[in-house]
């Protein structure tokens, strides 16, 4: 595995906004993602606070390329006719190179928060979030802080894999100002974004 905040171009002083889905408000999610911590903590990842617990949509800009204009017109953008909400689910665990993760399913509710919000930035002017087709889904849990053997933490996370997958209410998106700290990503809110009831 690899150093997840081995990332070039990031330093303690950067900020960026995002998009992101968060998932402060279910506890059926933080409750088995702090069991799957747990398992997972003789391996020393960083874990995510349950509260912080999220799924990333995209990066917009660097703050410092981001004016307060671009901000406003794009909160106007992205208020206008957004997609409703939805349930998905939480599929333990999964891994990549550089962290341990839930997978999502379905991805429809998120693909479809993704694509509006992709069109409202690049109407404010802003081209930095992804394209939806690049976009996949998930649920960082813990982060590798160090290049080591990827064996004994398949093996760790494989039983984890008969967990129950959790039910997730997708209902909101937040626009926030990230920053990166030891072993976490920190953030301000800049907007919450609520996504309709069907």
């Amino acid at each position: 595995m690899t150093n997840h905040w081995d990332r070039p171009g990031w330093t303690d002083q950067t900020r960026a906004y995002y998009w992101l889905i968060p998932f402060a408000n279910q506890p059926l999610l933080a409750e088995q993602a702090e069991q799957c911590q747990r398992v997972l903590s003789p391996m020393e990842f960083d874990a995510v606070d349950t509260a912080s617990l999220h799924l990333t949509l995209g990066r917009i800009g660097l703050a410092h390329d981001v004016s307060a204009k671009q901000l406003d017109r794009l909160i106007d953008l992205a208020e206008n006719n957004p997609p409703s909400a939805a349930t998905a689910h939480a599929i333990p665990m999964a891994g990549s190179r550089g962290a341990i993760r839930y997978s999502l399913a379905p991805w429809t509710p998120v693909l479809r928060v993704h694509h509006h919000l992709h069109s409202a930035t690049a109407s404010a002017g802003m081209t930095g979030l992804g394209r939806t087709t690049s976009l996949r889904p998930h649920i960082g849990i813990a982060y590798c802080p160090r290049e080591q053997p990827a064996g004994p933490v398949q093996a760790a996370v494989a039983p984890l894999g008969n967990l129950p997958a959790v039910p997730l209410r997708i209902d909101r998106a937040a626009l926030v100002l990230q920053r990166r700290e030891t072993g976490a990503y920190r953030w301000e809110t800049v907007h919450e974004l609520p996504l309709p009831n069907p």
